[in-house]
């Protein structure tokens, strides 16, 4: 099963966290002209600096100045003076303030909209850039990431004694050589497909057996045509790995888009068209090409009937089916399956009696009746179109401006305006991550960091633990297992310790080979020799230590089968943390993103697994009964949120919704807990509020984001998070804490009354 992160995808891309112009000048000024020289003796000239620079930078007056002669609060908030020695005026809290600020919408009141109140001046400084279909911090960070590893890869002194890293620098280079791509054009695929047996569609296809293009397509360069195969730890034994098969083989981002023909018409149209125009940029004739390919859009329409949805696919313990290869082909029988895996997992020696788990058992059966239901040229036709798309972006300008022509359509981006560094740098990122990680966390991780999250992460379990004392719907032996488990989790934190040693760093990507003559092969050599990696891992047990993520991704996430959570260093920065940020930033931000990772041990899918990280029924059949019956209430309570008129999935959101929720309580709890520790710490100038209000604050503008209505429509239907928005409200509408800190009145938006609450 896959792991469940923080953000949707693994690295999420896209701008930069400094100041604006105007705050960096204003800030500066501030710090130069009085803090050193007045802050402490003239609090008024202060005050009164402090607003004129407000007003200069365009963020009109301060609302609220926390001194003893100006009290006034956003709506809603309880009025609380702040004396001035209880400030914190150094560079950084000023500079932090001013952030914030900028982000507030001040008009709105937090008791009616949270998510306006605290991200509406972000929402009004941030409009969409160009190319880009989402825009928020997770992306603005990516950017500031990628601008880091672009300067470390094209540094004219690159000198590195790791042969990883420098097949890092030659994959990067060979992506940026466009005049060199340019003159080969389709040349490298067209000559893949003839390597394959042809294509019906740009020429004369040699009638070559299906099983045979099929496990040149799936095997040897991993596009997945009609289901997908991996090793990885069986979730029922998880200290062993195991074949897997899971249904796939739609292009679209879901299902939905085949089936809900009538709301997706532009989008199907758009695909259609693409799929048209990369047959005839690869030599076929227009009017047969256009014909064929709508042949395989219907093909791909009746895959996607026979897909289950994701909403349907919760319950672990029901989708998963451990059987024999030889039942296997019972099953499935249209696929030659001891011949198919021996080829892709080759050079293992497989037998019938081989162990697969399968996840689609249904899907399976129903995708080998159509198979076999399907003329043999339409089956060709629609295996090649995987492996054209799958490749296709590695080619010339005409390839990608079709392709940003059907994302248009499909997500809404306006003219992408991504520089080619930027586009290399995420293609070097999902190819040689952790090489690359290796020359990011040396150039920027601070060490200390790791042992403060350390300390954070098991503040936030401790706290989370606390909660589960308190739970009247749990019954003991269960808590009991619960809190063991919770123990049991195993963190990591930046970066996986390989990456810095340039022997086993060299020795993970060895065999890889890396031209910086032709991007087009290394992309291939890269599919061959991840096929090579995966058949390795299958008579070996799972290793605790491996990442799913490369340390520079902006996200975290909780593997199941390790019962771990995974923290890489790329997130590990502000707005989610920084050492001189006020705690209450610092816990509202990285601290609900462990608790996040951590709930979700305990979430509709998280809970079916035992402390070690197997899955097998632990609780009590009451215990279960209460669960189910709480999460049903955020079920019901997020499902009633719509976007443009669409409603959010509470079934599909279910997991994330739950981690949100406990997460936020753990954090806060943990965040309470150093209070009680430490004492009150200094509050921000400028705000007017609390730290405890600044938690939720820090919390909010983490989710700050703007999106086009195309794509809030796909991640409304293939997202397992919620909407941003709703990240905020449904969460913080659930929270007594947060109503009591900004004195919610019974009834408004933001304190319904009714809070779901599982953990």
């Amino acid at each position: 099963p896959p792991s469940t992160s923080i953000a949707q995808g693994t690295t999420v891309s896209e701008g930069q966290t400094d100041l604006s112009p105007g705050w960096g000048s204003a800030a500066s000024l501030l710090h130069s002209s009085l803090l050193r020289s007045t802050a402490q003796t003239y609090p008024q000239a202060l005050h009164q600096h402090l607003q004129l620079i407000l007003v200069q930078a365009g963020l009109g007056p301060a609302p609220c100045l926390g001194f003893p002669w100006h009290t006034c609060t956003a709506p809603g908030m309880p009025s609380l003076p702040d004396p001035s020695h209880s400030t914190c005026l150094t560079d950084a809290c000023v500079r932090v303030a001013s952030k914030i600020l900028e982000a507030l919408d001040v008009e709105t009141d937090p008791c009616q909209d949270f998510y306006q109140y605290s991200c509406g001046g972000w929402i009004k400084r941030n409009p969409l850039p160009n190319g880009r279909s989402k825009w928020s911090t997770f992306n603005s960070i990516w950017d500031q990431n990628q601008a880091i590893m672009k300067h470390l890869l094209e540094n004219a002194t690159f000198n590195s004694s790791s042969e990883a890293e420098r097949k890092t620098q030659r994959y990067y280079l060979s992506c940026l050589k466009e005049q060199r791509i340019e003159e080969l054009g389709s040349q490298p695929l067209m000559e893949l497909i003839d390597k394959i047996g042809g294509w019906n569609v740009t020429g004369s296809w040699n009638q070559t057996s299906f099983m045979e293009v099929l496990k040149m397509v799936s095997g040897t360069y991993r596009a997945t045509p009609f289901f997908t195969v991996y090793v990885g730890a069986d979730s029922k034994s998880s200290n062993s790995n195991v074949i897997q098969v899971d249904q796939s083989g739609l292009f679209l981002p879901s299902r939905d888009y085949y089936l809900n023909k009538t709301a997706n018409e532009r989008v199907l149209a758009a695909y259609l068209d693409y799929m048209v125009e990369l047959g005839t940029l690869l030599g076929g004739a227009p009017e047969p090409t256009h014909l064929q390919m709508q042949q395989v859009l219907d093909f791909e329409t009746q895959l996607a009937n026979i897909t289950v949805p994701q909403a349907e696919r919760r319950d672990d313990e029901k989708i998963y089916h451990k059987m024999s290869v030889a039942e296997l082909q019972a099953l499935a029988p249209s696929i030659d399956w001891l011949d198919y895996l021996s080829y892709a997992l080759a050079p293992l020696e497989l037998a019938d009696t081989e162990p697969v788990v399968v996840y689609g058992d249904t899907y399976l059966q129903q995708v080998s009746d159509l198979i076999n239901g399907t003329d043999r040229s339409i089956l060709n036709n629609y295996l090649i179109w995987n492996l054209v798309q799958k490749t296709a972006s590695s080619l010339d300008q005409r390839f990608e401006t079709a392709q940003e022509r059907l994302l248009e359509t499909l997500y809404g981006t306006r003219k992408s305006c991504t520089p080619r560094w930027q586009t290399c740098i995420s293609n070097t990122d999902d190819t040689l991550g952790f090489a690359l990680g290796s020359l990011f966390v040396k150039a920027t991780f601070d060490r200390d960091s790791k042992a403060i999250a350390e300390e954070m992460i098991s503040e936030i379990r401790a706290a989370f633990e606390v909660s589960l004392d308190q739970l009247d719907w749990m019954d003991e032996k269960t808590r009991q297992a619960a809190k063991e488990k919770a123990d049991a989790i195993y963190d990591m934190i930046g970066f996986p310790d390989f990456i810095l040693d340039n022997k086993e760093l060299d020795d993970v990507y060895d065999g890889y080979e890396v031209s910086e003559d032709s991007f087009f092969q290394n992309m291939l050599n890269f599919y061959n020799f991840s096929a090579k990696v995966m058949a390795d891992q299958l008579r070996k047990p799972p290793n605790r230590d491996q990442w799913s993520m490369t340390p520079q991704t902006v996200n975290a996430y909780y593997l199941p089968t390790k019962n771990g959570i995974v923290f890489p260093a790329g997130i590990l920065q502000a707005p989610f943390y920084a050492r001189n940020h006020p705690k209450a930033l610092n816990f509202g931000g990285i601290g609900v993103v462990m608790g996040h990772e951590l709930t979700h041990a305990f979430d509709d899918q998280g809970r079916e697994y035992d402390k070690e990280g197997n899955l097998r029924p632990w609780w009590q059949n009451s215990s279960l009964e209460a669960f189910k019956n709480r999460t049903a209430c955020m079920t019901e309570q997020y499902g009633r949120y719509t976007v443009h008129r669409e409603k959010v999935n509470g079934r599909q959101t279910l997991g994330e919704n739950i981690a949100d929720n406990g997460g936020l309580k753990a954090a806060y709890n943990a965040y309470k807990s150093w209070l009680q520790k430490n004492g009150e710490e200094k509050r921000l100038p400028a705000l007017g509020l609390t730290n405890h209000q600044l938690f939720f604050v820090g919390f909010a503008q983490v989710w700050c984001s703007v999106r086009t209505p195309e794509s809030s429509h796909e991640g409304l239907v293939t997202d397992p998070h919620s909407p941003d928005k709703y990240r905020v409200i449904g969460t913080l509408s659930n929270s007594r804490d947060f109503v009591e800190h900004f004195g919610c009145p019974l009834g408004s938006p933001m304190n319904p009354g009714k809070h779901c609450e599982v953990w």
